[in-house]
Parts: structure tokens; C-alpha cells; sequence
């Protein structure tokens, strides 16, 4: 028998384990990195290929990403010293602060209170006017209501400086759109058994203390076209018989762009201050007959002189029917019922 041997292979084909390890391994390592870089193709071209269909991202624009978020302004505070359910009806510029409290003024721009607070009325209708000015509002709260809810609102409410609950009612006559005025306490006839107040203009005090005197009065409301020389039927003739007394009171007046009305039938028009004189004091007597008389005669004297000024001291159920029932035929008439502003008259002897 022959012996067997084993076959020989060329050496060619002879690889050590280690060697055939490597190389698969090799092989496996260059699939791979084939494998990262289509995939980075992929992802690249992909991310290319959607650019291109739906475009970049959009960015927030400009107006998007630097809107303020919408909030309502946050309300004015209301002026120094005036009630918060008045601020809408006083102008801030046309008000000081003052130890006193919340005084009238002109403002920076020249601006008056006489005419910011005053109501709109045609100065080229050629009717004769009549203007009327209501005292008393303020001391009885009901009667006083009344007036604001029913009668026109041409006619000027004169306030007490003691009423003791005034915001209310002037707040309601604002809203209607009344021009109000300050009731002015002064000295009258019969004083002091005639008594028209604790803070008063008296003839007996010096010009400094009167000067205070008038600061506490006119603090009191704010939003005044002017200011009536009476309280109720009590018209400060005392008082306005002192020339230099009287003549300071309405520079006063003057120089904080406030009117003065003179309730003395018969005196002249004010000669320091921008208003005008009552022609006719209506409600004396307070009774039916003679307010009846009374706005009659007020009525001719506009028809004669283009325009007459009445003064009520007092509200009450007999003057408030009255006048309702003669305003409602005044325009039948041929007459106009005219706000207090309309009859103001410039100073007759210069201010400055």
C-alpha cells in the first residue's frame, strides 16, 4: 500500500486565521463607513430637497416678536384735591393745589375757567335772552334734585359752600351739562342777626383774612363758571358798600378766570371782573302771583335791552313749577333762554 499524504496546498492559499479575521473585519469596516456617508448624503440631500419643496422655516417677524401685548391705559389720576367722581368734569390744568385746597386758575395756556366750564350757545341768534341763576342748591338735597332732573339747563345753579352733601348733586349737574356757580357769602343788611356764614366776607376783617376766606369758598367745588354775590336771599350789600373790600374780592375772581354776578338789582355791573348785574331778583316774595309777575317783567326788560339776568334765592316747589311752566313758552315767544355766559360783560375799569 502506498502511504497517504496529505495534500499540499499552493502557498498562496495558505492564510493564518488572524489574516482572514482582518480582512473580514476590513471589509466590514469600509460597509460601514459607506453606510455613514449615504446616510449623510441622504440626510443632507433629503434635508436639501424639502428646503427646496416648502422653503426654510419661517422666522417670527418683527412685528410678531416685538408687539407689546395690548392693555388698556391705566386712568388719570384725578387733580389734587378734587373727588374722584368729579375728575372728568374739571380740567387739571385749570386747578392749583393750594393749602386752602383745590383752587380755580388760568391755565398755562391762557385757557379760563369762564369759558372752558361754560355751555355752547349760538352768539348770533338775534332773539332778546334771558338768563336766569337758581341759589340755593345744596341745602335740601330733594328740592335740589329736582332741579337738576326737570328744569333747562340754561339756567345756572348757584352752590352753598355749606352744603353738606354737595358731590352728588354737582356731579348730577355736570352730567346734565349745567353751568354752576359759587353762592358767595357776604356780608349782608341786618348782620349779624342776618347771619350768611362761618366763613363769610365780612366788612370788619382785614384784607388778608377776607383774602383766606375767599380761597376756603372757592376750594370747595371745583368746575365753576363764576361765582353769584349772595347766599339764598341774603345778597351782601354791606359788604359791597366798601369800595376797596368789594373791589379785591373781584380781582380775585378776575385773576383765577372766574366770573362775578352782582344779585343787587340796580348796582352797576361789576367794574373788576368779568359778569354781569341781576336785573331782577324773581322769588321776593316767594309766592305764586309774584314769581309769576316777576319773570314777566324779566322777560320785557330783554325784549328792551337785548338781554336781562334774574336771580332765585331759594329752591322750592312754587319756583321750580313756575319756572318750568314760563321756560316751555319762551321759545314761542321769541325769546331765547340763555346760559349766564352769554350776558358776561368786560370789566369797566382795567384789571392789570
Amino acid at each position: 500500500m502506498s502511504e497517504e499524504r496529505p495534500s499540499e496546498e499552493r502557498p498562496s492559499e495558505e492564510r493564518p486565521p488572524e489574516e482572514s479575521l482582518n480582512t473580514q473585519g476590513g471589509r466590514r469596516g469600509w460597509i460601514w463607513l459607506g453606510v455613514f456617508w449615504l446616510v449623510a448624503v441622504l440626510a443632507f440631500g433629503g434635508g436639501g430637497v424639502t428646503l427646496a419643496v416648502l422653503g426654510p422655516p419661517a422666522a417670527p417677524t418683527a412685528e410678531l416678536a416685538l408687539a407689546p401685548i395690548e392693555t388698556p391705559p391705566p386712568a388719570p389720576p384725578p387733580p389734587r384735591g378734587v373727588p374722584e367722581s368729579l375728575a372728568r368734569h374739571v380740567d387739571p390744568a385749570l386747578v392749583e393745589f393750594t393749602a386752602a385746597g383745590a383752587l380755580p386758575r388760568i391755565g398755562p395756556d391762557g385757557r379760563m375757567p369762564m369759558r372752558a366750564y361754560a355751555r355752547p350757545f349760538d352768539r348770533q341768534d338775534p332773539r332778546p335772552r334771558v338768563a336766569l341763576i337758581l341759589g340755593g342748591i345744596g341745602l335740601r338735597a330733594g328740592l335740589s334734585e329736582e332741579a337738576i332732573r326737570t328744569l333747562p339747563r340754561n339756567v345756572a345753579l348757584a352752590f352753598t359752600p355749606y352744603a353738606p352733601n354737595p358731590i352728588p348733586l354737582i356731579e348730577a349737574a355736570r352730567e346734565r351739562g349745567f353751568e354752576t356757580l359759587l353762592a358767595l357769602p357776604m356780608e349782608p343788611t341786618g348782620f349779624p342777626m342776618n347771619d350768611p356764614g362761618h366763613r363769610a366776607l365780612l366788612t370788619g376783617l382785614s384784607a388778608g383774612e377776607n383774602a383766606q376766606r375767599l380761597e376756603w369758598l372757592l376750594a370747595r367745588f371745583p368746575g365753576h363758571v363764576g361765582a353769584v354775590g349772595a347766599l339764598t336771599s341774603m345778597r351782601g350789600d354791606r359788604f359791597a358798600a366798601l369800595a376797596e373790600p368789594f373791589a379785591q374780592m373781584q380781582l380775585a375772581l378776575n385773576a383765577r378766570g372766574l366770573l362775578y354776578f352782582d344779585a343787587r338789582p340796580g348796582a352797576p355791573h361789576p367794574q373788576r371782573a368779568w359778569g354781569f348785574t341781576v336785573d331782577v331778583v324773581v322769588d321776593e316774595p316767594h309766592t305764586r302771583g309774584e314769581i309769576e309777575q316777576r319773570l314777566a317783567q324779566l322777560e320785557r326788560l330783554a325784549r328792551e335791552r337785548g338781554g336781562a339776568l334774574g336771580y332765585l334765592g331759594e329752591v322750592t316747589p312754587v319756583s321750580l313749577e313756575r319756572l318750568a311752566a314760563w321756560s316751555g313758552g319762551l321759545d314761542a315767544r321769541g325769546v331765547a333762554l340763555a346760559p349766564v355766559t352769554a350776558l358776561v360783560r368786560r370789566p369797566e375799569i382795567a384789571t392789570r
